[in-house]
């Protein structure tokens, strides 16, 4: 039917006069970048121009920030400065630590919208809980519940780059907390997954994943591809490129992470050197990946008898808590804590020393071999064993991707190139 309105003719019964033309799905690409890729005012410079290129290549972007350079680890000095003062332990509260180191990546997030702007793209900075991450009550190392990014998708339809501050957030009691070591990559990772990015890159001093830290083994391998269960077992043996509670997100939501250096030139047309972490069929053979140590361990020795004594005293200082070996209450038992996000550890560990029956070793490192299968052929263990002989062993222990020894050593990095050579090279 046609009729005919102010010398415009409509078609009415067509069904398609009123349809709008599809949305075009956002390309969306989260760029993380860590204290040493911001460490200054020419570094700053470095991220807005490969920001700038990726927007500019038909990207939405949205960026996560550290802290610039070591600022955390400085403001965690002072915070322990402060705190021995008037006969206090040098153990700072919790709630206190929040409140304070927060303050590193807001510096950071302002400062590259500041740069990203000056080259004339439009940018915001927001902190973590204005960009709607959402944790549990935890402080220092909060677990992220739930992402809100209403306001960042606000800001990418709008055409702006979203910078948003790392490793923090906003608890459901409105609290600001911290997300522990590595937080900045699970912010990245999290956000990534809830705006449904194409990819996660984690920018940092190195160009991907390594067979071994190859400031210690010169033979160290660049891995160019990396499944999520054995970079998360890699993160969780002490492996520092990303945090292992980012990988479980990846996992979780099939988010794939790209490690790259942030000092890689920028060459168009070409990828850079890195590591892609994403899902990939298991190995048909069991085969070593990679080598770690972490010597960021403590080792508390008792009784099993003392055992729930002993995590009681741990749990209201949050001490995460890595292994525990014992074979009932009148053997002995052990537990290895990690040290890595454990500020009141010292608390814990005076209220052990004056009720007696537990030695504190810190003294200790675990070195671990990492990869699909090692755990479970008692070649890959027998193997493992021989190169332990010399050394100082307090335990070892395995799973399906992980064989892993607790030690005593004066030349741990000797050790793990031994075993770099042995099972990886």
């Amino acid at each position: 039917m046609l009729t005919a309105n102010a010398g415009a003719i409509m078609l009415l019964d067509d069904p398609h006069h009123d349809m709008k033309p599809p949305v075009q799905p956002r390309r969306v690409i989260v760029q993380k970048y860590g204290g040493s890729s911001v460490a200054d005012v020419e570094k700053l410079g470095r991220v807005a121009d490969r920001v700038a290129a990726t927007r500019r290549a038909g990207f939405d972007v949205v960026v996560v920030v550290s802290a610039m350079g070591k600022t955390t680890d400085g403001l965690m000095t002072l915070a322990r400065e402060v705190a021995s003062q008037a006969e206090g332990n040098g153990d700072p509260p919790r709630r206190a630590l929040d409140m304070l180191v927060s303050t590193g990546e807001r510096v950071s997030m302002s400062l590259l919208s500041i740069a990203i702007q000056a080259r004339g793209l439009g940018a915001i900075s927001f902190t973590g809980s204005q960009s709607g991450i959402i944790t549990n009550d935890r402080h220092f190392d909060a677990r992220i519940i739930e992402v809100r990014p209403h306001r960042i998708e606000d800001e990418l339809a709008r055409g702006r780059v979203v910078i948003v501050a790392g490793y923090q957030g906003m608890s459901y009691r409105r609290e600001i907390t911290t997300l522990g070591r590595g937080g900045t990559d699970t912010t990245a990772v999290a956000l990534a997954a809830a705006l449904g990015a194409e990819r996660c890159e984690i920018y940092s001093d190195v160009d991907g994943v390594y067979s071994a830290d190859p400031r210690a083994v010169r033979e160290a391998a660049h891995l160019p591809e990396v499944d999520y269960e054995t970079l998360q077992e890699l993160a969780e043996s002490g492996a520092k490129v990303v945090c292992a509670q980012a990988v479980e997100w990846a996992r979780r939501s099939g988010v794939a992470i790209f490690a790259r250096s942030t000092f890689e030139p920028i060459v168009e047309g070409e990828e850079p050197r890195q590591t892609i972490v994403r899902r990939f069929a298991p190995p048909e053979e069991p085969r070593a990946r990679a080598v770690t140590k972490d010597d960021a361990v403590a080792l508390l020795e008792t009784t099993g008898e003392a055992l729930a004594s002993v995590l009681g005293c741990l749990a209201p200082h949050g001490v995460p808590v890595r292994e525990v070996w014992s074979a009932g209450d009148d053997a002995p038992a052990r537990v290895l804590v990690s040290l890595r996000n454990a500020p009141e550890f010292g608390r814990a560990e005076a209220e052990l020393v004056t009720r007696g029956g537990v030695m504190v070793r810190r003294d200790v490192t675990m070195v671990s071999v990492v990869g699909a299968g090692l755990g479970e052929r008692s070649e890959s263990l027998l193997a493992f064993q021989r190169h332990l002989q010399d050394e100082d062993v307090l335990v070892w222990t395995t799973s399906p991707l992980r064989m892993s020894a607790l030690l005593v050593s004066d030349d741990v990095d000797a050790l793990v190139a031994e075993l770099h050579d042995a099972f990886v090279a």
